[in-house]
């Protein structure tokens, strides 16, 4: 549970709501959940949801949007860690397969409920991910020009690495047989492999 003691109110409230349509859309999906769910499990009315926002969809829209957000940076941080291609990629992967497998509940979201977005919020989150996307493919890119990885189709060896973490979040639960460090180290390799590393 997310500590909003040292928030203003209205941004606790906000953070509270947040929070409750993540555990609601986890748990029934977007279309299952409704704004009385999420209420509810805020502990407020569903006449107060719409004090502190729009609709359940641009619940659905901030969710998304901070994951993606928080992703991207996460994917910038660990390609800046390192100048050499294969250590870098390494970082990406490891740190990408953690995010996702601790933050397994809210990926799933961010990444499985992208329909129900409206076709503004969707071109933003969809903008975001070709970020994500395009920053794993200059990397592989890099990789190939300097003789260290050896793919011959980088865009879509990063689609296919960005999807062995994505999927991360639909099968890992919180008493899987293996960590998340587990998992990171041995897709961190995969990795490797997936661009013909040596």
């Amino acid at each position: 549970m997310t500590d909003t003691s040292d928030l203003p109110r209205a941004d606790a409230t906000r953070a509270r709501l947040l929070e409750a349509a993540t555990a609601a859309f986890a748990e029934k999906g977007f279309n299952g959940t409704t704004t009385r769910d999420i209420a509810t499990a805020a502990g407020m009315s569903p006449a107060a949801l719409y004090v502190h926002h729009k609709s359940k969809e641009e619940l659905l829209y901030l969710i998304s949007r901070s994951g993606h957000e928080n992703t991207l940076q996460l994917v910038r941080a660990a390609i800046a860690s390192s100048d050499e291609p294969a250590p870098a990629l390494r970082k990406v992967i490891h740190d990408f397969a953690v995010h996702h497998a601790h933050g397994h509940t809210s990926a799933r979201i961010v990444n499985y409920e992208l329909a129900a977005l409206t076709p503004e919020h969707f071109a933003e989150i969809r903008d975001l991910r070709r970020s994500i996307e395009q920053e794993i493919r200059e990397l592989v890119t890099r990789g190939v020009e300097a003789g260290v990885f050896d793919t011959p189709d980088p865009r879509m060896a990063s689609v296919a690495l960005l999807s062995l973490g994505i999927d991360i979040a639909r099968w890992y639960r919180d008493d899987s047989r293996w960590s998340p460090e587990d998992i990171a180290t041995r897709y961190a390799e995969m990795a490797l492999r997936i661009v013909g590393a040596p």
